[in-house]
């Protein structure tokens, strides 16, 4: 126990679980609070079953960036009520609502208490709404947020979306077009991925993670290979480590291609979202040349990857690389040269400096408002920590910031990937995992092209999961699409809600 009270790892380091501090709820409270406040992180806050039938343990899990550190401590709740940290700590208030949800624990105090995926409890016989707990909760049932006054009107979008959209509702609080307050609400699709983990690793779980948020399948798929890798002590080859960096950054490049042509797309600008839909393929056509598919499921496994690069279709797939960024350079700087389209991206949505920071965004959305913030270079693993790329950051936080954050990346993504296979070392690309081991914990931080992916493993006495914690950027970023909408045009939701392009699925775990 360090002078904070934390135990102190590295990301993808296990310890033994009776190491972690253990402090009463007061100093526990106290200490996210202040830790907060002081810039720290909250990556995690999550609850597990006790040692007792009527106790819970809560665990947080707090990031130093300046030392590279990760800080995790718990306390033991023995009652079915706690003082509401978010009062005093905004961005726990969706972890808070999900440990009511999860474990019957009501936080008192909490300003707008409401079931996060509305699933029943993980505890027989609690609930923190006084429901039966056996039965889920009916999406839509509860409470949501009203403006009252003359005129004011409520917009409610989904959860039914036309196309592929995922199932999500929006709630607008308006005065003719102008938004008070969107509130969103999720967890239509009942997944329960944390809870089928349980009692795992087993051959399935891999095919879990990849399927948390399909369009990041690599960065979750790492994050969890590293808790493993913690957990068994397993030291993947240096060739497997660069296949997961490229990968990774093709995962980015792809993603944030779409996003800049949907960008153009959502205010009429044609060429640059004809161009990026195409060039968007280009990237997962390079990714299914490394692994054989186009969103790298399959590639990323604990110890290495299944699939290598043969050195007969590096120069094909240098080539090809080379010339989408080309391409795709091209038809986004289209966007920076038109006036109409920098006159409906400049002041649009903005999220300020303080607002980011009091939230906790992650990611291009907490890069864009002037955070200093990218698990790459803060908690480098992998390749990463022998190479790096410069961390993209803008100030204005509109969706301008959001989409030129988006035009850097690719840029230094592209980068990047092309020093690593001027450099691709010889060897083996995958090595034996082995067992993990009982009763420790292990921690993950992956900067996924949405942001931090944070995953967090707690194992029992048999060396299997006992408690498997996922956090998706997403989770982090949901409350900055509802700040950006404050004050705003309702026309504005649909290029503030592509801007941050977050992760339905993601949240719904």
């Amino acid at each position: 126990m360090n002078a904070h009270g934390t135990t102190e790892a590295r990301t993808g380091q296990a310890i033994p679980r009776a190491s972690i501090s253990v402090l009463p709820f007061v100093d526990f409270r106290r200490l996210v609070i202040n830790e907060a406040a002081a810039g720290q992180a909250i990556l995690a806050l999550f609850g597990h079953l006790g040692a007792g039938p009527d106790l819970v343990d809560l665990h947080v899990v707090l990031a130093d960036r300046d030392r590279s550190r990760l800080r995790i401590a718990r306390t033991t709740l023995e009652a079915d009520r706690f003082e509401s940290l978010t009062p005093d700590c905004a961005r726990v208030h969706l972890f808070e609502r999900e440990i009511a949800e999860q474990y019957g624990l009501r936080p008192e105090g909490h300003p707008w208490l409401k079931p996060v995926r509305f699933h029943g409890s993980y505890r027989s016989g609690h609930d923190a709404w006084g429901r039966d707990p056996r039965v889920p909760i009916v999406a839509g049932v509860a409470d949501f947020f009203r403006v009252e006054g003359d005129e004011i009107h409520e917009v409610a979008v989904g959860p039914v979306h036309a196309g592929v959209i995922e199932p999500g509702h929006f709630r607008f609080q308006c005065h003719g077009e102008h938004v008070f307050h969107l509130e969103i609400s999720l967890g239509y699709q009942h997944r329960g991925i944390e809870r089928l983990l349980v009692g795992g690793p087993d051959k399935r779980t891999s095919h879990l993670m990849e399927a948390v948020s399909g369009d990041a399948s690599v960065g979750h798929s790492m994050a969890y290979c590293e808790v493993v890798e913690g957990l068994t002590g397993c030291q993947p080859p240096i060739r497997a480590l660069v296949l997961r960096g490229v990968a990774l950054e093709l995962e980015r490049l792809a993603n944030h291609t779409g996003d800049l042509g949907a960008l153009a797309a959502d205010v009429g600008f044609l060429p640059t979202a004809s161009y990026c839909g195409r060039i968007r393929g280009e990237f997962l056509n390079l990714t299914a040349l490394l692994c054989g598919g186009r969103f790298g499921r399959g590639l990323v496994r604990p110890g290495g990857v299944r699939l290598d690069l043969e050195p007969s279709g590096l120069d094909e797939f240098r080539g090809r690389l080379e010339k989408a960024i080309r391409e795709v350079t091209t038809a986004v700087d289209l966007l920076w040269s038109s006036t109409s389209v920098q006159a409906r991206f400049e002041g649009t949505g903005v999220v300020p400096f303080e607002v980011a920071g009091e939230l906790g965004l992650v990611g291009p959305a907490a890069r864009a408002c002037g955070l200093d913030c990218d698990a790459r270079r803060d908690f480098p693993s992998g390749i990463f920590r022998f190479a790096q790329s410069p961390v993209s950051s803008w100030h204005t936080g509109d969706v301008f910031a959001r989409a030129y954050i988006r035009r850097l990346e690719i840029e230094r993504s592209g980068e990047f990937i092309l020093d690593q296979l001027q450099s691709l070392p010889d060897g083996p690309i995958t090595v034996p995992a082995g067992l993990l081991r009982p009763d420790h914990l292990a921690v993950s931080l992956v900067e996924g092209w949405r942001g931090e992916i944070c995953h967090v493993a707690l194992t029992d006495s048999t060396g299997q999961f006992s408690r498997y914690k996922i956090v998706d950027p997403s989770f982090h970023n949901w409350m900055g699409l509802a700040m950006a909408l404050r004050d705003e045009p309702i026309s504005d939701f649909p290029l503030c809600n592509k801007s941050f392009n977050l992760s339905y699925c993601g949240h719904d775990l």
